[in-house]
């Protein structure tokens, strides 16, 4: 629907200078300029803005204006107030709170671009916002079904007027974008690169990055080389003269790759890595080397490790993590070890997620005694685990026959971080338990288990069945038995 209200958004041919945004219509007036200069009510309101105490301004103002201000009065004293934009802040508020005047687009606008031109821009982006929200109920006869479309027109025909700054288009697509409005962040993106004109490269990289949470990856990639005109030739580059082209920096290139991961798209990470024509960073080379990781290419990652290290790339904890991570999966504790010895002799401090891959790693080679020992360190340093985590905690202990130990593990983690523990961790634990004798805390934990929504399954009925087998209770063990069949028959 934006793409059709665009075609009939008819723009002035002339090319600008990059970020000299005379913009895109052949007259500079608004709506709002209908009243002269020498209105004496007007320049009277603005003479008490200017001249009162801030105590007896207001009252002023509402005795002068008992039916409120119109919207070209306020855009006209706005104006006046562009060297004060402080005041003009308060003046705006001052209507907005107490509803003196009735905003339209364009007074919306006048007190946007103030804000910008003033680099007051948390005010103009909350400004911008509200004016997005209140057009899509009361428009101004206006052209488009898209409300920041709108916005973006009238803010295009008052920019001269006002003296504002390019920024704040950034701001206006950052507005869209954190409204979900994505479709409209494209378009005004790609009307101001036509005309020569660029939005920052992280407004860019926050759209590519949008897109591709939200469409994928393919549609971000597309994108991304459409707004940074990699699939035009030099020839045609040059066209537009200099200064037109954007460049992506180590951000733009950084975003991709998240994306990729994210995605589990490893062979595009290696794609858009080796596409990179700026300096990399160390966050770049971690994704990389996570990707390399998740691939079980720990060997490959390491050498990524060392090029790093040779560019005389300092890495981070995420760095450090990252290649613990790719070692405790594949059983490599030890070197995973020398790498956690490595990053903390450095200053560098842990992580929950540091302790998450040593005690999962740890795990893996069936090294309980190691696992408990940099469990308990994790617990005593108040880093919650994640869940996977404590369900490999909970499953070696219980193989191993420390059920007891499982159990008051997991009690902890409920009690001291809220964890909720997930089905399988629940059926490990009754079965350890009921392995090693203990039906009655076997008991309180399938309660618990059903109170937090995970029903029983044939591997917890079989070991309370086993347990009263082994007792000799046959009779109950027949009960539970036949409760299970209904169960699975009723599910």
């Amino acid at each position: 629907m934006a793409i059709q209200h665009l075609q009939r958004f008819k723009i002035e041919s002339q090319l600008v200078k990059p970020f000299s945004p005379l913009f895109f219509f052949s007259s500079s007036s608004s709506t709002t300029t209908t009243t002269s200069n020498d209105d004496t009510k007007t320049q009277t309101l603005i003479s008490i803005l200017t001249h009162q105490r801030s105590k007896s301004r207001w009252n002023a103002l509402r005795s002068l204006c008992p039916n409120g201000i119109d919207p070209i009065q306020f855009s006209q004293i706005t104006l006046q107030l562009k060297n004060n934009p402080h005041l003009a802040l308060r003046f705006f508020n001052w209507t907005q709170s107490n509803s003196i005047c009735h905003h339209t687009l364009s007074s919306y606008s006048t007190i946007i671009h103030l804000f910008a031109r003033a680099r007051l821009y948390k005010h103009a982006y909350h400004t911008i916002r509200i004016a997005i929200r209140t057009s899509e109920y009361d428009d101004e006869h206006c052209r488009f079904d898209s409300p920041p479309l709108n916005l973006f027109e009238t803010l295009v025909k008052t920019y001269q007027r006002c003296g504002s700054s390019p920024f704040v288009f950034d701001l206006l697509t950052k507005a869209c974008l954190e409204s979900k409005k994505l479709d409209p962040s494209i378009e005004i993106v790609r009307m101001l690169l036509s005309r020569g004109i660029s939005p920052k490269v992280t407004t860019l990289n926050s759209l590519i990055f949008r897109v591709c949470k939200s469409r994928g990856f393919d549609a971000g990639y597309a994108i991304y080389r459409e707004i940074f005109r990699l699939d035009r030739s030099k020839c045609e580059i040059s066209k537009r003269g200099s200064g037109f082209k954007v460049n992506p920096n180590v951000h733009t290139y950084n975003e991709l790759m998240l994306c990729c991961y994210q995605d589990a798209l490893f062979e595009k990470v290696g794609e858009i890595w080796n596409e990179m024509e700026c300096a990399r960073n160390a966050y770049s080379y971690t994704l990389m080397m996570a990707s390399l990781c998740d691939e079980g290419r720990v060997e490959d990652a390491e050498k990524l490790w060392e090029e790093m290290r040779n560019e005389g790339i300092e890495p981070d904890v995420i760095s450090y993590n990252t290649m613990m991570g790719g070692f405790c999966r594949i059983g490599d504790v030890g070197r995973a070890e020398e790498f956690y010895r490595e990053m903390t002799s450095g200053g560098i401090e842990s992580t929950a997620s540091t302790y998450d891959h040593l005690v999962n790693g740890y795990c893996i080679i069936e090294d309980v005694d190691s696992a408990v020992l940099v469990y308990k360190d994790m617990y005593r340093k108040d880093f919650c685990p994640v869940a996977s985590t404590l369900d490999a905690m909970t499953s070696l202990l219980c193989d191993k026959g420390r059920g007891k130990e499982a159990l008051k593990l997991v009690r902890n983690a409920i009690g001291k971080f809220g964890l909720v523990p997930k089905g399988n961790s629940y059926e490990v634990l009754i079965k350890g338990l009921c392995a090693e004798g203990r039906v009655e805390e076997a008991f309180k934990v399938q309660a618990e288990m059903v109170g937090k929504g995970f029903q029983p399954n044939s591997e917890i009925y079989g070991a309370f069945i086993d347990w009263h087998v082994r007792q000799g209770n046959e009779e109950l063990a027949g009960a539970l038995r036949e409760e299970m069949l209904q169960t699975q028959i009723q599910s």
